[in-house]
């Protein structure tokens, strides 16, 4: 992202414990396997790092959080500014009593084995959402008739100044896959509550969601989850489907043949052949019931050379 001659970006960035780098590569991060590479990446150690890395990081410059981009769509022009991505020093899963403490980056697969070796129900759902807990907290993740707002108790973050948060469920503005925190935080941990069940009969229930995904799902493709919020009223890969696009492509992009409400790249798609596709399928279902389908995946970046606007 710099030209020849002009300073890197990476020049500004203030001290840090954790790991930083110019030009970072993140299409192989990313579960459809696109995109371009971040101008910065900051990794940082754990919460304190985080915080004193934004509280000292230039006004002007922007910053951009990533997971395990399972449900993100990076352009192929990268990310402009900053993007953090957080690591171990973020995925501490601690049970006290009936709540378990768990940090952003955890795996939601991750916490609900913990829940359910600990006895504890209620969380079997997030075995059914490949993400993080960061992840979860941002989009009101759910899965299997429950979500979040479910079993969030609070939710701890740190603002873009650097100032350390703490959100109860009510403060978190939860709606149907959204949360009405401040964009610019970021999530480092949540607690959530569980009751107290049989491990085998939780052990059955992740077993039922686990057959129910890999039976109604691309699981084993390049995929970045599920595209479309379900509008009010409606399914969205029902209307996907009545409008004809169950295995429309553009390219190697291709709307999937098991479950239309999910994108896979076949091979070598890129972010521009998959956005323009999912845009495609907008425009169709659009003209065919009336009905505007919301994006649920997050694009973010920058559009590749030669890309449509």
């Amino acid at each position: 992202m710099t030209q020849p001659g002009q300073s890197h970006l990476i020049e500004r960035m203030p001290p840090c414990r954790g790991r930083l780098s110019a030009d970072a590569p993140l299409a192989q991060v990313t579960w459809f396997r696109v995109g371009g590479p971040a101008e910065v990446l900051f990794r940082p150690a754990d919460a304190d790092d985080l915080a004193g890395f934004l509280e000292r990081l230039p006004a002007d410059i922007p910053v951009t959080l990533i997971g395990v981009a399972s449900n993100l769509l990076i352009r192929d022009g990268g990310i402009p500014g900053v993007t953090i991505r957080l690591g171990r020093g973020f995925t501490d899963i601690a049970r006290d009593g009936d709540t378990l403490t768990v940090g952003a980056a955890a795996l939601d697969l991750n916490v609900a084995v913990m829940a359910r070796d600990a006895g504890l129900a209620g969380l079997e759902f997030l075995s059914g959402i490949p993400g993080t807990i960061g992840g979860a907290l941002r989009m009101n993740g759910g899965a299997y008739g429950q979500e979040m707002a479910d079993v969030l108790l609070s939710a701890q973050a740190v603002g873009r100044d650097g100032a350390r948060l703490i959100l109860s469920k009510d403060a978190m503005g939860f709606t149907y896959r959204h949360s009405g925190a401040p964009e610019d935080c970021v999530f480092t941990a949540a607690v959530l509550r569980g009751v107290p069940g049989d491990r085998e009969a939780i052990a059955q229930r992740m077993a039922e969601i686990a057959e129910k995904r890999a039976d109604s799902q691309p699981v084993r493709s390049r995929t970045g989850g599920s595209t479309f919020k379900n509008p009010p009223g409606h399914k969205a890969w029902e209307l996907i489907d009545r409008a004809g696009c169950r295995g429309l492509s553009i390219g190697d992009a291709q709307v999937s043949e098991l479950h239309c409400n999910f994108l896979i790249n076949r091979g070598s798609a890129t972010a521009a052949d998959l956005e323009g596709l999912g845009e495609e399928v907008r425009r169709r279902v659009f003209d065919h019931s009336g009905v505007t389908l919301d994006w649920e995946i997050k694009r973010v970046g920058i559009p590749g050379a030669g890309a449509a606007p």
